[in-house]
């Protein structure tokens, strides 16, 4: 290095510039970040909520979503869950993960300190034993969502959650379309007699009328379930199973999925079995050879700019991972997710 090099950084980085951040956009964030005395809000403390937005408690009986842009809701029911439950916990851990955001470096952007948003709970369940009703209350308590102007980003729970959500985003928009990464297509039928289960949302949301099959595309899917997902072919759904993406390429499932998708109204749904169990061991049905977290983040990231109307991040089973990694990958999703809405 030489010496007038040295001389040039010294002057810029030391003395009355020791503070100063010369980039426009990073000062930018910084301003909204550290407050004027140089301190930042510890990760660690005050009351956890997700990605450390603000919490606005909602008194149900008369909800209040006003000033909003996006409501961040948790959903804590697993009744539908076919293997191992336990993703009732999982907006609880998902709360409980710290260190996520604020800046999001390849979008370049801050969502919780760009966008209106808060933490808003869980969604008040009228019996923990009811599964038709949960799906009720969710229903009504997106709709609240909608009608106060805001988007919903929710966190569950398993993945029927979808299925109420995508009753409610599509009273809005009529039927969506979707971008749903997951290692299961969950369009199957009757499981023991019972229509409503985590495997099937994706189904009931096309024979009501809430989904665009034709504008959905399913990617990372694999595993021993295959022969229960005729109605993703069947329907119109463009299935990119998880081998396919090394052949493929990120970047041409992403542009096929664009192109899907175009200027309508999405939805983007993350089941956190996605990702390989080497990633996220902590849920109810873990599926070997999967996306990796950098592939998902690569995804998800790769729908910027879309018309993204509402999200969801689903099946994290906490007390099957001793790590925390999955909640923690979980976590990181959900705001990637945000970051789009941005």
């Amino acid at each position: 290095m030489s010496d007038d090099h040295l001389d040039y950084l010294k002057a810029r980085y030391t003395g009355e510039n020791e503070k100063a951040i010369h980039d426009e956009h990073f000062s930018k964030i910084v301003g909204k970040v550290i407050d004027k005395n140089g301190k930042r809000a510890a990760p660690y403390t005050g009351l956890p909520t997700f990605l450390d937005a603000p919490y606005r408690p909602i008194d149900w009986a008369d909800p209040d979503f006003s000033g909003l842009d996006v409501a961040i809701i948790g959903m804590p029911m697993d009744l539908a869950i076919s293997n191992r439950n336990g993703c009732r916990f999982g907006p609880r851990a998902l709360r409980a993960i710290e260190r996520i955001g604020p800046y999001n470096h390849v979008l370049k952007v801050a969502p919780t300190f760009e966008l209106k948003v808060a933490d808003v709970g869980d969604v008040s369940f009228r019996s923990r034993y009811d599964l038709i009703g949960c799906h009720q209350d969710i229903e009504k308590a997106i709709d609240a969502i909608i009608a106060g102007g805001a988007r919903p980003l929710s966190v569950g729970g398993d993945h029927s959650i979808s299925l109420p959500i995508l009753r409610a985003v599509a009273k809005k928009h009529g039927p969506v379309a979707m971008i749903h990464i997951d290692a299961h297509c969950d369009t199957g039928g009757p499981y023991e007699e019972c229509r409503f289960h985590h495997g099937g949302p994706f189904r009931h949301a096309v024979l009501e009328g809430a989904l665009d099959p034709r504008h959905t595309i399913q990617i990372g899917i694999r595993g021993s379930s295959e022969m229960l997902w005729e109605f993703s072919y069947d329907s119109g759904m463009t299935v990119i199973h998880a081998e396919e993406l090394n052949t493929l390429g990120l970047d041409t499932v992403i542009a096929r999925a664009r192109d899907l998708v175009g200027d309508r109204p999405v939805y983007v749904s993350f089941d956190v079995d996605s990702l390989d169990p080497a990633f996220a061991p902590g849920t109810g049905t873990p599926e070997i050879g999967g996306i990796t977290t950098r592939e998902a983040q690569a995804l998800l990231r790769g729908f910027a700019g879309l018309n993204i109307v509402g999200g969801d991040v689903v099946e994290v089973a906490p007390q099957y991972d001793a790590t925390t990694n999955t909640a923690h990958a979980g976590a990181q999703m959900l705001f990637e997710i945000l970051s789009l809405m941005c």
